[in-house]
């Protein structure tokens, strides 16, 4: 019988994946907050996740493991972020102390899917190993 690791991985390392794009896309956010008209934008995970699902399924075999591979996956999940604050003037919709919060969760989120995987992997070294610990 042939092990799939994507089944065993594959929503929690799509996950990893989508939240490393949100990382990238708060630090952007932090990054302008100074920037006078920038629009703080923000990752739709559930949009995002639906999204890596559904090219998942149109894309079940690669050649070559760059072929479908892109830079930013969750690029169509990407959206301006709504203030929560009236705007200062400048134009800037970042909210230093929200996007300081998004980090955090979503990092704590990241560290909570490594440590599943983590699990999952040492399952499937104990399964190889016959049981006898891993």
């Amino acid at each position: 019988m042939a092990i799939s690791l994507d089944k065993l991985t594959g929503f929690h390392s799509r996950a990893m994946q989508v939240r490393t794009d949100s990382m990238e896309v708060i630090s952007g956010n932090l990054a302008n907050a100074n920037t006078p008209g920038y629009k703080a934008r923000g990752v739709d995970f559930q949009k995002a996740m639906q999204s890596a699902n559904q090219d998942r399924q149109q894309n079940m075999t690669r050649t070559h493991e760059k072929h479908f591979e892109g830079a930013m996956q969750s690029q169509a999940s990407i959206e301006f972020r709504v203030p929560l604050q009236p705007d200062t003037g400048d134009g800037n919709t970042v909210e230093v102390q929200a996007e300081r919060n998004a980090f955090l969760e979503n990092g704590m989120r990241y560290q909570a899917s490594i440590q599943f995987l983590n699990g999952k992997i040492k399952g499937m070294k104990k399964a190889l190993a016959g049981g006898q610990g891993g």
